[in-house]
């Protein structure tokens, strides 16, 4: 074991909403606590940062992600870097930052911590990687993440999408690592239950019409109808008025409101990990909730009555042998995955079934590398952050992405940016949740409305 894996890591974790947060330390812990070679609690500290912003979990979705931190609190993008220097002057620094947060806010990071750690010999390793399924904005999400030491891809295809990118474009392809969803897990699907259940995995933005929306609500409805025998479930991912990492202008429970909902069907809450445990059929438009549940090899089903397409995401299982729609799913088709398909996602990690792969090994080479960071950054070898933008690279565009973190071209904050030398008092605290309510009323509530009246 190498000498700077034998006492316990310091990691933080900067999340910009709940499901990344979930992510973020989920991979903290599979990466850090097997790379120190322990199994108790004290082989990690685990500090979390919350990214202010319309995303912010609330404490019932920070509950219900159910990740255990050390520490947790709120900041804005300049008060936490401003934390990252002074951490990087203390006696015990971080060792390790991973950045779960959307293309532009690990850009922004990734110039902010070049500038804060200066010419600095030690500094943490630095991780980012997505929180699920990549079916969109590829090139621009994966070089808005080029510059961290890890960009973690979480299946054999992501990795080779990644490398291709970035090998496309002349960036260095060495930080992309293979991987696998961290939350992955559950006992394997044993049969069917008493009663047969049915989860409808629902998105916050897709499908975003509100006639798709209502379509798939009326087909759920109409499903639970047919069948009264089965219990019939939609799994929300927030309450009206919480946000996730996508905007949901239209959420199902206000849809609900309008239609008679039959005594099988309910709408649920909480764990995806819980709810799969009672689950014999997993019906989705695209959710990451499809892998978790194929994982454990519950029959799943990625519908296809909105079409196959680039928008819905559910194009990124095309080959995997779940696509059906819900005529199919009425009388009685039961979907079979293509385990080919489903290994090169990482759900198999490493490989077939047939090569040995397992999800238990997904992580290893990821460890690995760590290990290597880890001690080049012991023995200050870790060379500064070079991200692929620059103000060379990238002057008409890079500008505006770190502007919107309130940091200049070269990851000075901007005059009057947002930050605090201490944590902000009760009043402050009031002032700034009555905000962000009053932002998502106008986007769930007010945005809808002038968007009818609009169209009149």
């Amino acid at each position: 074991m190498p000498a700077s894996a034998m006492k316990a890591r310091r990691v933080a974790v900067l999340a910009d909403s709940d499901t990344r947060w979930k992510w973020g330390a989920l991979t903290a812990n599979r990466m850090v606590s097997a790379e120190s070679g322990q199994t108790g609690e004290t082989d990690i500290r685990l500090d979390g940062y919350l990214l202010r912003g319309r995303a912010t979990p609330t404490a019932r979705q920070l509950k219900e992600v159910g990740v255990r931190a050390d520490s947790l609190r709120e900041v804005t993008a300049v008060e936490f870097l401003r934390a990252m220097g002074e951490d990087a002057t203390s006696e015990e620094p971080y060792d390790v930052l991973v950045l779960a947060l959307v293309g532009g806010g690990v850009q922004a990071m990734l110039h902010g911590l070049r500038r804060v750690w200066g010419g600095r010999t030690r500094r943490p390793v630095v991780v980012t990687g997505y929180v699920g399924v990549v079916y969109e904005k590829l090139a621009d999400g994966l070089l808005l993440r080029h510059g961290a030491d890890l960009v973690l891809a979480n299946s054999r295809q992501d990795a080779d999408r990644f490398r291709a990118v970035y090998e496309g474009v002349g960036a260095d392809a060495s930080a992309v690592t293979e991987v696998a969803l961290p939350f992955l897990g559950g006992a394997p699907y044993a049969g069917e239950q008493a009663p047969y259940t049915v989860v409808f995995a629902a998105q916050p933005s897709v499908p975003e019409s509100r006639r798709d929306r209502t379509y798939l609500l009326d087909r759920l409805v109409r499903h639970a109808r047919l069948h009264p025998d089965r219990e019939v479930l939609l799994k929300l991912r927030s309450k009206p008025g919480e946000h996730t990492t996508h905007i949901e202008e239209l959420p199902y429970q206000k849809l609900a409101q309008k239609t008679g909902l039959p005594p099988n069907l309910r709408l649920v809450y909480g764990h995806m990990g819980e709810v799969l445990d009672r689950t014999d059929l997993l019906v989705t438009v695209s959710s990451t909730a499809a892998l978790e549940a194929l994982h454990r090899r519950i029959p799943t089903v990625v519908l296809t009555d909105l079409g196959v397409r680039e928008v819905l995401g559910n194009h990124h299982f095309v080959g995997s042998g779940c696509l059906a729609s819900w005529d199919q799913l009425d009388a009685g088709h039961r979907p079979v995955p293509d385990e080919e398909w489903v290994a090169r996602q990482g759900v198999v990690a490493g490989g077939t079934p047939s090569g040995g792969g397992s999800y238990a090994a997904a992580f290893d080479a990821a460890r690995e590398r760590l290990a290597k960071l880890l001690d080049r950054a012991r023995l200050g070898d870790l060379p500064p952050l070079t991200p692929y933008y620059t103000p060379a690279t990238a002057p008409g565009y890079l500008p505006g992405i770190l502007a919107r973190h309130h940091l200049g071209p070269d990851g000075t904050p901007l005059p009057g940016a947002p930050a605090a030398d201490r944590e902000p008092g009760p009043v402050r605290q009031i002032v700034r949740r009555a905000a962000r309510g009053a932002y998502r009323h106008g986007v769930q509530r007010v945005a809808p409305v002038i968007r009818r009246m609009g169209e009149l």
